[in-house]
C-alpha cells in the first residue's frame, strides 16, 4: 500500500486536529469567571435538601420493610445452615449446537471455548431418589434442587432463560440432567 499524501491533504488533517488542541490551551489559560469548581464533598449524588419548597414529592419508603427486594441476592432463601440434608455430586457442562458446516468447514467461526456455547448442562447424581421426590426451581442466576435426602443451591456462572429448559431423569444411573439456554449480553458477537 502506498501512503503518500499531498500537501493539501496534510494541511486539512492538521486543521481537523488543531482546533481541539487550541481550545484546550485557551481554556487552561483563561478560566471562566462563572465556572463551577468541584470540591471533594461534591462527589457522588447530590444531597437532599430538607426544605419543603420542592415541587416534586418523593414517596417515603415503607417503614416496616427492612430491605428492598433488590438487596437480597437471588437464591439466598435456599441457604439454610441448619438444614442437614447433604449436597449431591454435580457437574456443569457447556454445550454447543453445531452442524456439519461447523465441524468440517468452520463456517460459523465457532471454536471449543465456552464463549461459543449456547446451552448449559447440569448433571446431578441423586442415588436412591425418585423423580417424584424432586423439586426443581430455576431462576436466571440460581438453580435450586430439593428432595427428602438432598439439597442443592447452585449459583449459575451465566444467566439462563428460566422459562425454557429441559430436565430429564435417567433411572439407570440415578442422574438428573438439566439443560438450560444461556442468556449472555454479547452472544451476537460470537454468532454473527
Amino acid at each position: 500500500m502506498d501512503f503518500t499524501f499531498s500537501f493539501n491533504q496534510l494541511q486539512a488533517l492538521s486543521n481537523l486536529l488543531t482546533p481541539a488542541d487550541q481550545e484546550e490551551e485557551e481554556l487552561e489559560e483563561q478560566p471562566d469567571e462563572g465556572a463551577i469548581t468541584f470540591q471533594p464533598g461534591q462527589i457522588g449524588p447530590p444531597k437532599k435538601s430538607n426544605s419543603t419548597a420542592d415541587s416534586t414529592t418523593i414517596e417515603a419508603p415503607d417503614v416496616k420493610t427492612i430491605w428492598a427486594e433488590d438487596d437480597v441476592p437471588e437464591g439466598s432463601e435456599f441457604e439454610d445452615i441448619w438444614d442437614t440434608r447433604q449436597q449431591p455430586e454435580y457437574e456443569v457442562l457447556f454445550k454447543q449446537r453445531v452442524g456439519t458446516e461447523d465441524v468440517f468447514l468452520g463456517m460459523s467461526r465457532k471454536d471449543g471455548s465456552t464463549a461459543c456455547c449456547e446451552d448449559m448442562v447440569i448433571r446431578v447424581k441423586l442415588p436412591d431418589c425418585k423423580p417424584a421426590d424432586l423439586t426443581l426451581d430455576v431462576k436466571e442466576h440460581f438453580l435450586g434442587l430439593r428432595s427428602s435426602v438432598y439439597k442443592l443451591g447452585l449459583h449459575l456462572p451465566h444467566p439462563v432463560d428460566s422459562k425454557n429448559g429441559r430436565a430429564q431423569f435417567h433411572s439407570e444411573t440415578h442422574t438428573l440432567e438439566i439443560t438450560l439456554t444461556m442468556k449472555r449480553e454479547f452472544d451476537f458477537i460470537n454468532f454473527a
